[in-house]
């Protein structure tokens, strides 16, 4: 019962950054499923990018649209190169050793952030 309170959380908890900043799945979901439910990097990706076929954040979509705040040209080209990638990446992941994956997952974090707190 105690990991489905924690699953909900994390759940609550990525889907308002989500709507909030825009991040939620890597950054949220992926390091939260690793440390709180003791989940292996691989398997909190896949389970991330499986949980994102359902909602794929509709609502918060939906709000960002009504206030007119969505590019529909620049997300439909990002869309279709994105199910191209995800596979790419996928199979990427799968083929090396989890640590690997986990510190390739940590510095790209790290990097994301360092660049967006230096630069203006």
């Amino acid at each position: 019962m105690n990991e489905i309170i924690i699953l909900l959380i994390i759940g609550l908890v990525s889907g308002y950054l989500s709507g909030l900043i825009g991040i939620g799945g890597g950054i949220v979901i992926v390091p939260a499923l690793v440390y709180f439910v003791a989940m292996n990097q691989k398997t909190a990706q896949g389970t991330t990018l499986f949980m994102f076929m359902i909602p794929v954040g509709i609502l918060g979509v939906y709000t960002y649209y009504k206030a007119g705040n969505v590019d529909y040209k620049t997300a439909l080209i990002m869309a279709a190169t994105f199910v191209f990638g995800s596979y790419l990446g996928s199979k990427t992941a799968i083929a090396v050793d989890t640590k690997l994956v986990k510190q390739i997952f940590g510095a790209a974090i790290v990097l994301i952030g360092i660049k967006m707190l230096w630069n203006k």
